[in-house]
């Protein structure tokens, strides 16, 4: 049964319930016109993919690999090979980055194929954004190093999302503020944006990391930001210093401390990630600037228009090799890459990070 083609599905109104149940993967002589089989080799699994299951239904993350009724397949960024392919242009042994089920395989249809790779024109994956449904293909892709894969898969959906944080604030002139917050500072996303900051050449910001006590001395030991403060001391940061807040952490209480504190200095607050429209309820009553939902793919377009879609490629593998330096650094990594495979080791790792006892110098790569 473990060679078997298999999927690893959690139930949607109950996430501790998880099983593995078998999958049906297409022989090559069934495949249809454009159709292409992936085995799909490794992927990462961070607080991340939580957010994407604890968010299934409102945010239509269920909806890219669909299976049991009631059950679904959390999403996760990984590499996959083709094994079988009736599309021209994506040939067997090939080996793509992208979106991925937690499951051994994934038959898409592979459209506007292209020297960078495809799009599954799957019918019941176009309601969503473009930027999930793409695989790249990694003999062309600029950012793209074999030894780097592991990170790649961890760290690099997330640093776009870090990446566009800093080039919106930037665009914006940091909406006249000097200081900008940073909460979850420990978290992947969190220290990429604080690194791009901290690339400025005229150092824009001061760069002010909030966490929680536990991870303090690992935040302060990256060496990127500027000041790091626990969140039972947000309330000692000067109040009269104009100050954005980028909110990794999804916390309501701790966005209201923050607002009442520096009240009209609060100049921007913007949510990140997998926080839900519901979360900023009330928020217009908050001193300051009215919190927003900082969605990624709405700046990525933004500079498409400007820069153009090779412009926007470059200077993200640019960034991301920049940022490959000190992650991977061989005297003081920021991340350690744990390694699994096999069922029980997804469930294991799918249980801890359920529990929220995920270590931020930690990163696992998993395979079924």
């Amino acid at each position: 049964m473990n060679n078997l083609p298999k999927e690893f599905i959690v139930n949607k109104s109950n996430l501790l319930e998880s099983r593995f149940i078998p999958l049906q993967v297409p022989a090559a002589s069934d495949l249809q016109p454009g159709q292409v089989v992936l085995q799909v080799e490794r992927f990462a699994f961070t607080s991340n993919n939580v957010t994407y299951a604890a968010f299934g239904t409102a945010m239509q993350y269920w909806n890219f690999f669909p299976t049991e009724e009631g059950w679904g397949n959390i999403p996760v960024w990984g590499f996959g090979d083709v094994l079988a392919s009736k599309a021209d242009g994506v040939q067997v042994g090939e080996r793509f980055y992208g979106y991925f089920p937690m499951a051994t395989h994934l038959t898409v249809t592979a459209t506007r194929v292209s020297d960078n790779g495809f799009t599954d024109g799957a019918e019941h994956r176009q309601a969503m954004h473009g930027l999930y449904n793409h695989y790249v293909r990694t003999s062309t892709d600029p950012g793209y190093t074999k030894e780097s894969e592991d990170v790649q898969a961890l760290l690099r959906p997330l640093f776009i999302t870090s990446f566009m944080i800093d080039d919106f604030l930037d665009d914006n002139q940091f909406f006249g503020a000097k200081t900008v917050l940073i909460s979850s500072a420990s978290s992947k996303t969190a220290y990429g944006l604080a690194f791009m900051l901290s690339l400025r050449k005229n150092k824009t910001c001061k760069i002010i990391g909030l966490t929680s006590p536990g991870n303090l001395e690992f935040v302060k030991n990256m060496g990127i930001y500027d000041e790091v403060v626990a969140y039972d001391d947000v309330t000692s940061l000067p109040a009269e210093q104009a100050v954005v807040y980028v909110d990794m952490a999804g916390n309501g209480q701790l966005r209201s401390q923050l607002h009442h504190h520096f009240k009209d200095n609060m100049k921007y607050s913007c949510a990140v990630g997998g926080t839900h429209w519901e979360e900023l309820s009330g928020a217009s009553a908050l001193p300051g600037a009215r919190p927003v939902l900082f969605f990624a793919p709405a700046q990525i377009k933004k500079r498409m228009a400007d820069w153009g879609p090779n412009g926007v490629q470059s200077k993200l593998a640019q960034a991301w090799q920049q940022f490959m330096q000190p992650v991977l650094s061989a005297e003081k990594p920021w991340m350690q890459i744990i390694h699994g495979q096999g069922e029980d080791d997804v469930r294991r790792v799918y249980n801890s990070m359920l529990s929220g006892a995920a270590r931020p110098d930690q990163g696992n790569v998993l395979s079924l």
